[in-house]
C-alpha cells in the first residue's frame, strides 16, 4: 500500500509539476510591471506622476503647478511643498523621484 502511494505521489508530481512552474513564471513579470519606474519631476506628465503610490489627479496637477509657478524642483525634498504630500508620503516617494531639466538632463539630481 505504501509503495502504491508513493508511486501515485511521483505521479502526480511529475504531472502537476509543469503547470506549477509554469504558473509561477507567468506571475513574475506582472510584479516586475507594477514596480513603478524613476519619474522626473521637472518632465512627467500628469499621467505619468499618477503612476506614483498615493498621487492622484489632484496630487498630479498641484505638482505639475508648482513647477510651472516655482521654475521646477531645485531637489525632491521640494516634493513635500505640495498640499497633501507630507513627509510620509515623501518617504515612501523619494525613491521613485527625481529631478532634473525638463528634458531629462543626465545631471539629474535625487
Amino acid at each position: 500500500m505504501t509503495s502504491t502511494l508513493t508511486r501515485l505521489a511521483l505521479v502526480l508530481s511529475l504531472a502537476l509539476g509543469p503547470l506549477v512552474v509554469s504558473g509561477a513564471a507567468q506571475e513574475a513579470p506582472a510584479k516586475s510591471a507594477a514596480t513603478p519606474a524613476v519619474v522626473n519631476l521637472n518632465a512627467a506628465t500628469p499621467e505619468q506622476l499618477e503612476t506614483l503610490p498615493g498621487i492622484g489627479p489632484r496630487a498630479a496637477q498641484r505638482i505639475v503647478e508648482y513647477r510651472t509657478k516655482n521654475g521646477g524642483f531645485k531637489k525632491v525634498e521640494d516634493l513635500m511643498k505640495i498640499q497633501g504630500i507630507g513627509e510620509r508620503s515623501f518617504l515612501r516617494l523619494r525613491p521613485l523621484v527625481t529631478v532634473g531639466s525638463p528634458k531629462g538632463d543626465a545631471k539629474a539630481q535625487q
